[in-house]
């Protein structure tokens, strides 16, 4: 029998929020650590990012905030920027109230800004070793009302070099809070911390996939230098033209950002994010389904409520911090027997994170260059001899078989199919691969009408005799 987050101690109003959120029923590692963290245990968590384990850390924390109070009662320290602005990004979806202020803070964004921030009150602050230090030592992070702790990617933390910082920082937190530590391994070094930070800590382990499934292809393109991702997106969704896909962003502005560059483009796109309400959510995924809209792009923690079999790709235009939120993503293409392709954009700061994925799915990744527009077009071409093809097979055909032979009667019949594919390829080619703006606006009908057909065939014809 499946549980509900209600059951496990989080309230019915925000269990209704979740289920908005399409968080149905609780992951593993959320029904094992959510009501430890409620009782007040301390938690070491093994499970990655991918298993639901900032839901399952941060409900907790939403659930007995105090929104009256100005101090920091939550710390959350992450490895990277890139995963404080993801936690960040949960938990603000994961809550209910507008009262409820969550600072990032990290190095390379304005310190000066921070310090601003923290002294107008913050409720949880979530962000690097390096920066919070920065902070303690200035004297504008204060952290004797911090109710909780969380380490998150404990492993990672310490394997680039955090630990001196880490310890430094628990130190100044208030010993009365509550502690949790979620980590992909548990090394000496991490038990270590344990065992000097932790009261009496329950465990929590999650059994997580280590193998992508043979049946999606995965391709990486490296985004040229001065280049932004959405430039080079462009024309790799020309030479691939998914019929349908999910590209996965970071953040719930890149996703409105993104939608609207490829809507002006012309493309089938629409965003999924959690600031939609469940019945918005259920007519975008029906939509979807019944291949009305072609692309949606959508954030993690969103995309968790979508159920789609027959997605033919995933795109990963801002590439996940591990290999499980990577795996849990191109896993939704490739179901019920068919295959699927699996396609992530990295810029060179990415590949650390590339080859992390890649050593834990023992994987060498081809990394390509964007396609260029010879590419492009011999692509389509491909297509456009296939779609022939299929035609000559079809019954429909032989309505037009008269049209043919009343121009065979003035044109070469090689001449005649010629124009006729120039047609199509008119009609039907990408906007951005240069085509002629002679055509008219009625030829852009998919089933011409036989008399536009064949006024339109006896005039390329005749310009190509």
């Amino acid at each position: 029998m499946s549980q509900s987050f209600e059951s496990l101690g989080i309230s019915e109003t925000r269990a209704h929020h979740l289920e908005t959120l399409g968080f149905t029923e609780p992951t593993p590692v959320q029904a094992q650590a959510i009501p430890e963290m409620l009782s007040g245990r301390d938690v070491v968590g093994l499970a990655q990012t991918g298993t639901g384990k900032t839901a399952a850390f941060s409900l907790p924390i939403l659930e007995q905030i105090d929104l009256q109070a100005s101090g920091v009662q939550a710390l959350v320290l992450t490895p990277t920027r890139e995963l404080a602005m993801q936690v960040k990004e949960a938990i603000r979806n994961l809550s209910t109230d507008r009262a409820l202020y969550v600072l990032t803070v990290y190095g390379g964004q304005s310190i000066d800004r921070q310090i601003q921030r923290l002294r107008r009150g913050v409720q949880i602050v979530v962000g690097t070793p390096g920066r919070i230090l920065d902070l303690l030592n200035r004297g504008e992070l204060k952290l004797n009302s911090v109710r909780w702790t969380v380490l998150d990617e404990a492993d990672e933390m310490l394997s680039m070099g955090f630990i001196q910082d880490v310890e430094k920082i628990l130190e100044a937190c208030n010993e009365d809070r509550q502690t949790a530590f979620f980590s992909a391994t548990m090394d000496a070094s991490i038990w270590k911390l344990v065992r000097r930070h932790l009261k009496s800590p329950v465990t929590v382990k999650v059994e997580t996939p280590k193998a992508t499934p043979k049946r999606i292809e995965q391709s990486v393109y490296m985004v040229p230098r001065g280049w932004s991702k959405a430039r080079a997106l462009e024309p790799i969704l020309e030479l691939e033209d998914p019929e349908s896909a999910i590209i996965f962003v970071r953040t719930k502005q890149s996703a409105a950002d993104l939608t609207n560059q490829l809507q002006a483009a012309g493309h089938s796109v629409d965003e999924y994010h959690g600031n939609l309400n469940q019945s918005q959510r259920e007519r975008l995924l029906q939509r979807l389904r019944r291949r009305q809209v072609r692309w949606i792009v959508a954030t993690d923690i969103a995309a968790r409520g979508l159920d789609v079999d027959h997605l033919t790709h995933v795109i990963n235009y801002d590439l996940p911090d591990n290999v499980d939120s990577y795996v849990h993503r191109i896993g939704r293409t490739g179901r019920a027997g068919r295959e699927g392709k699996a396609i992530t954009l990295i810029q060179p700061i990415d590949r650390r994170k590339l080859r992390y994925i890649e050593r834990h799915l023992r994987q060498t990744f081809d990394i390509q260059s964007v396609p260029k527009r010879a590419e492009i077009e011999a692509r389509y071409i491909d297509r456009l001899k296939a779609r022939v093809r299929d035609a000559l097979t079809g019954e429909r055909m032989a309505s037009f078989l008269p049209i043919v032979s009343q121009l065979g009667e003035e044109y070469d019949p090689h001449a005649i199919a010629a124009a006729a594919l120039q047609l199509a390829y008119d009609q039907t080619r990408p906007a951005n691969m240069g085509a002629d703006d002679d055509d008219d606006e009625e030829d852009l009908s998919p089933t011409p009408k036989p008399k536009l057909l064949k006024r339109r065939a006896k005039a390329s014809a005749s310009n190509k005799s």
